[in-house]
């Protein structure tokens, strides 16, 4: 679940089938009571008539769980926390680093770092579309060491500047009386 619509959507799907739940989080849903083998089939097949899939494996479970994290650290904290991102995860999911890091890229066939420069860059891409923040407003924000550390790594990652991809998007709009 990678967001909050999800979480809602498996709440429902457990309201649905008279489940009770102590937490529905990004990535995981404990339910209170045991279910029954037609109720875990039923949970998952409804899950994924939503997109979403319900994960037995424990080394995927791991997988979804530094996901989650990292999405919801990104994407939904007010501010990435001041510390090393590897700290936070380890800290977070009560795990050694290098053993989330081996795991995931085996898993995965990408590293955490490079994910989560992937959803740092559409983060970046999304504040430079709300055209709220200066470019050194949003390097700030999402902790990159400088605004030139955040060009390079927006411009290796997409091919564009991130001022040439916010002027993309000015261009794209043209008053009608410039057509």
């Amino acid at each position: 679940m990678v967001s909050l619509r999800c979480k809602m959507a498996v709440k429902n799907e457990l309201k649905k089938l008279g489940l009770h739940y102590s937490q529905v989080d990004l990535g995981e849903a404990e339910i209170m009571e045991d279910i029954t083998e037609e109720q875990r089939e039923k949970i998952k097949k409804d899950l994924h008539c939503l997109g979403l899939e319900l994960l037995d494996d424990k080394r995927a479970i791991l997988i979804e769980k530094i996901k989650s994290t990292i999405v919801e650290m990104i994407h939904y904290a007010d501010e990435p926390p001041k510390v090393n991102f590897s700290d936070y995860l380890s800290e977070k999911l009560s795990y050694d680093y290098t053993y989330l890091a081996n795991i995931f890229s085996e898993v995965t066939g990408t590293t955490i770092a490079q994910y989560i420069i992937a959803h740092k860059i559409e983060k970046v891409k999304e504040l430079l579309l709300y055209n709220e923040l200066s470019l050194t407003e949003i390097s700030y924000k999402l902790n990159y060491s400088s605004v030139a550390h955040l060009s390079r790594q927006f411009k290796k990652v997409t091919g564009l500047t991130p001022t040439f991809f916010r002027q993309l998007r000015t261009k794209r709009r043209m008053g009608l009386d410039k057509v």
